[in-house]
């Protein structure tokens, strides 16, 4: 079990690892070792997850999840397998635990009316310095 909170934890069995060859350098090591990770996550055919929580990590994953609802996060930044596949980990866990924030709600305000006075007063001085600019018109 990966325990994300004291209210959530994802079975291991939920993540699908695959590992690739890594791109950019690396030496002799690059051809030969597969040390990048693709980690995979069905949000959608997830039963650990609230329908709340699983709305809010679709919307947060943003393009990371496939129109089938499969999360896939890339770790390719270590050298070494191990800690790649932490990296993955480390990124899914961090992306749950955002998803697990509820939002507050938002309350509609209305701005002082001080605040009012001082927005239509800084207009008018603007437009006073704008006509200046223009200079004298003629006349006729």
């Amino acid at each position: 079990m990966i325990r994300i909170d004291h209210s959530l934890a994802i079975p291991e069995d939920e993540l699908v690892w695959s590992f690739v060859r890594a791109s950019g350098p690396g030496g002799q090591n690059v051809n030969k070792v597969a040390t990048a990770v693709l980690l995979r996550f069905d949000v959608r055919g997830s039963p650990s997850l609230p329908e709340e929580v699983r709305a809010r990590l679709v919307r947060l994953a943003g393009s990371r999840v496939t129109k089938d609802g499969v999360l896939l996060i890339t770790a390719q930044e270590h050298r070494s397998q191990e800690r790649n596949r932490e990296a993955a980990l480390a990124r899914l866990t961090a992306l749950l635990r955002e998803a697990l924030l509820r939002p507050r709600p938002r309350h509609a305000t209305r701005p002082s009316r001080g605040a009012v006075e001082r927005r239509i007063a800084a207009k008018a001085r603007r437009g006073t310095v704008k006509a200046l600019r223009r200079g004298p018109r003629d006349e006729d």
